[in-house]
């Protein structure tokens, strides 16, 4: 506080203080794009110098990447399974919330119990008997994967949809129940709309975790038909423990732009979305 009584403005600090940290952040992923252009044998001599001379090699190892890891099959693959999966959750785990909020019964806080149950289970204590089951059940295929990943993500969206929807007041739905409205009708009419901001940040959490997800297309699909981009990536490893960096750093930076270019797109709706809501309260 100043000798006027009012708070000083560090805007200018806090703002160069936030720049170099996310600098750090940003770092590794330019380091990545860096290397995309470079052959081989100079990333591992040299991972930070900027290619020049003999070390750019333009496009050649997004070519050899492509065709070697076939990523256009890949990268379809990844987007059914990324989008079907999110759409898949969202559905169902904001129906499953707010019919644990409003019927608040002890079922209701038993199966709310049970799926932050599912947010403390380490993956690593079901991932053998998970891919048993999953081949038993023939959910090996991309279709298959949506409802595997539905069981893993319903934990934290319902977790986070329960504590939205106590928000909203139970006498917005019953109004519109007395005007006849259906449940069905109150839910994606009334509901909905309310819960988008959190609808929006969890969709964000979920695709970036489905997208660039390893361990769980490989232990469920059938890899002989199905790859993601992220299983097909090590596909570049060769005989002997070699690796084709410079194609594997092409195919990285062509799985991380559709991931980047969702985040900034739907960043601008949580931003709003929470002023808005923080308006309306």
């Amino acid at each position: 506080m100043n000798e006027n009584n009012k708070p000083v403005k560090h805007g200018g600090l806090w703002t160069v203080l936030f720049t170099v940290i996310s600098l750090f952040w940003i770092f590794p992923i330019v380091l990545v794009v860096i290397n995309s252009f470079k052959q081989k044998a100079y990333i591992s001599r040299n991972a930070f110098s900027i290619p020049m001379g003999k070390a750019f090699v333009g496009f050649e190892n997004y070519t050899r990447g492509i065709e070697t890891t076939q990523f256009f099959a890949s990268f379809g693959w990844t987007l059914l399974i990324t989008v079907g999966s999110v759409v898949l959750i969202l559905l169902c785990t904001s129906m499953c919330a707010w019919w644990i909020v409003r019927v608040n019964n002890w079922a209701a806080k038993l199966l709310y119990t049970l799926f932050l149950f599912n947010m403390i289970v380490p993956f690593q204590m079901v991932m053998f008997t998970l891919s048993k089951i999953a081949d038993m059940l023939k959910l090996n295929t991309p279709w298959g994967l949506t409802i595997v990943y539905l069981g893993f993500g319903a934990g934290l969206a319902v977790f986070i949809f329960t504590g939205v929807i106590k928000g909203i007041p139970a006498e917005l739905e019953e109004s519109a129940m007395i005007d006849g409205a259906s449940v069905p009708r109150i839910f994606f009419q009334i509901v909905v709309p309310i819960m988008k901001p959190s609808i929006v940040s969890v969709a964000i959490l979920e695709a970036m975790w489905i997208w660039n997800d390893y361990l769980l297309p490989y232990l469920t699909l059938d890899l002989g038909k199905y790859k993601t981009i992220s299983v097909a990536v090590q596909y570049l490893k060769g005989g002997y423990g070699s690796v084709d960096m410079g194609a594997m750093m092409a195919c990285l930076v062509l799985a991380i732009i559709p991931i980047i270019i969702f985040y900034l797109v739907c960043q601008k709706y949580i931003v709003s979305g929470v002023m808005a809501g923080a308006v309306k309260g």
